[in-house]
């Protein structure tokens, strides 16, 4: 339509009774005039709405698909990583378990032999270190610790630090070929020192060479000069071969030690000694062997059973009546083979 004044004219008419309807309307409320209008329109206008909405609506729902996808990729990504992260804290869980269980147990070994500790965890073995067996903890001389320092964990003796730095340490394990440590048999005293030998059992040469061992005897630190580089009474290991004594002046058992070197996590330092020695109550009590049941099995023959009675074969209860046969024995079988002189000698002694 072309602009002019006339079709000005017309939309402002328009518009003036398009406000004058709206004003009637809500101030008619549900008694409207225009009420009836607005129902007709919707009852012709609404099934075209649905046609038109069914047609838009499909192309409408992938406009927003495509607008929300960056969304929903982020919560998926967000939802996949506190999956993971349950499922890390679930295995945590078991490992803290572990290793609380590990910690009781040093601390309970700690207690009863009085050391005062500084708790550490292994964070490397020693391949920096050479061919030794060694490992590093995460404690050093910001920690209090020092050279010649006794380390231990909840089942024993791991070693004796060698090397400090401000903030790591360099711990000598046991059984490396180049440990030595004196011990003390837990009830018969015999002193003698234990030597590591890698993954086979800690030798240990006796000072008594007539010293009786046997296997499953335990062995604990015999303690050092002022205590360094070891405690007294750290348990060692368990004597699992014996040497033959051959008449030499020392003897030489062989000794699993108690701690298991290539699992080690949590130990600990011993920074305070004990007051006094605390000789063999750090190790634990022995296990009693389990008793084997013996059963004692009698046989009661049956009342039915037969049995010989006078060379004849019957039952339990012969015949009172029946005349024993005196020549029972002397009547053998007549197709058996006899000694030719068995009768003669027979005779004789009649």
């Amino acid at each position: 339509m072309r602009d002019t004044r006339e079709s000005r004219l017309l939309l402002v008419l328009l518009i003036v009774i398009a406000f004058a309807l709206i004003t009637v309307d809500i101030r008619g409320g549900e008694d409207s005039p225009v009420e009836g209008a607005r129902h007709a329109a919707a009852t012709v206008l609404g099934p075209v709405e649905n046609g038109v909405a069914s047609a838009v609506n499909p192309v409408g729902n992938a406009i927003g698909a495509v607008r929300d996808s960056g969304a929903r990729h982020n919560r998926i990504a967000v939802l996949q990583k506190e999956n993971t992260e349950l499922k890390q804290r679930l295995g945590s869980d078991d490992r803290n378990r572990s290793r609380v269980r590990e910690l009781d147990k040093m601390l309970a070994r700690a207690g009863a032999g009085q050391y005062g500790i500084k708790g550490a965890e292994v964070i490397a073995i020693g391949a920096a270190q050479g061919f030794s067996w060694t490992v590093t903890i995460n404690i050093g001389a910001n920690d209090g610790i020092t050279r010649d320092m006794t380390v231990l964990n909840g089942d024993g003796l791991v070693g004796r630090v060698t090397t400090v730095g401000p903030s790591t340490a360099t711990v000598l394990l046991a059984n490396d070929p180049d440990f030595t440590v004196g011990t003390r048999m837990e009830s018969s005293d015999e002193l003698g020192f234990a030597t590591g030998q890698g993954d086979r059992p800690l030798s240990v040469q006796l000072l008594n060479g007539k010293a009786k061992i046997k296997k499953g005897d335990r062995l604990v630190t015999f303690g050092s000069s002022k205590d360094r580089p070891f405690v007294p009474g750290v348990p060692v290991g368990e004597v699992v071969q014996v040497d033959p004594s051959g008449g030499d002046l020392t003897r030489t058992v062989y000794v699993r030690p108690f701690v298991g070197f290539t699992k080690l996590d949590l130990v600990g330092v011993v920074v305070e000694v004990p007051r006094q020695d605390p000789r063999d109550t750090v190790l634990p009590p022995k296990s009693q062997p389990t008793p084997t049941p013996t059963v004692t099995v009698t046989v009661t023959p049956s009342p039915n059973a037969d049995t010989e009675v006078n060379g004849e074969a019957g039952t339990g209860n012969p015949d009172p009546n029946a005349r024993p046969d005196a020549n029972a024995t002397a009547n053998p079988d007549p197709n058996a083979n006899q000694d030719p002189n068995a009768n003669g000698q027979a005779d004789d002694q009649e």
